[in-house]
């Protein structure tokens, strides 16, 4: 009887070996997108209404419609076409008391419709004594088609809402940080906006 040598026998284990761990699957970590935004670079924008605020450079179209001329309702569209979204302001003369209540709560229910949708809406008041600005922003969580809320008002004469959208189906998790972006501009037009007879 013919012996086998151990080199024989070890051969084809250590290739059968080899073989068997060069394929096997690992699960990939989620991989996230960096985006890159540019500083935002502010101008002074005046719309030939009874305000002017600070816009970004990277909006680079800035839309004036004259929706209701007998109501005193106007808007004004910033296009943001590089981050595919608008911030949609409307602007709305008081009259009295009772408009400012009506237009306070037309801003809120606004808002109020995207809950189905939402995770969580954070509100924070905001204050402006000096220039006489008060209002509300409204942060929306979740697959809503608005991500970002608010509204201001002198709380005499005065009412701006304003609301952002993106020009795709809501998926928060892709559009985040390009509505997070956003939501500092929509801040900072808050912070920066003058009402002309102040």
């Amino acid at each position: 009887m013919r012996m086998i040598k151990p080199k024989h026998i070890l051969l084809p284990i250590l290739a059968t070996l080899l073989m068997s761990c060069g394929d096997d699957s690992v699960p990939k970590p989620k991989g996230f997108l960096r985006l890159d935004y540019p500083q935002p670079d502010y101008k002074n924008v005046d719309v030939s209404l009874p305000f002017t605020f600070e816009k970004n450079q990277l909006a680079n179209k800035i839309r004036y419609i004259k929706s209701d001329s007998i109501n005193n309702i106007y808007g004004v569209d910033i296009d943001y076409p590089t981050l595919k979204g608008t911030i949609y302001l409307t602007y709305k003369n008081v009259k009295d008391s009772i408009h400012l209540i009506n237009y306070i709560k037309d801003a809120q229910n606004l808002t109020q419709k995207h809950v189905i949708k939402a995770d969580e809406i954070a509100e924070q008041p905001f204050l402006n004594q000096k220039r006489r600005v008060f209002g509300m922003f409204y942060e929306v969580g979740g697959n809503a088609a608005s991500q970002s809320q608010f509204y201001v008002t002198d709380s005499t004469k005065h009412f701006l809402s304003g609301s952002l959208y993106f020009y795709a189906k809501p998926n928060y998790d892709s559009i985040l940080p390009a509505a997070d972006y956003l939501k500092n501009d929509i801040k900072h037009i808050m912070e920066s906006l003058r009402w002309k007879d102040n």
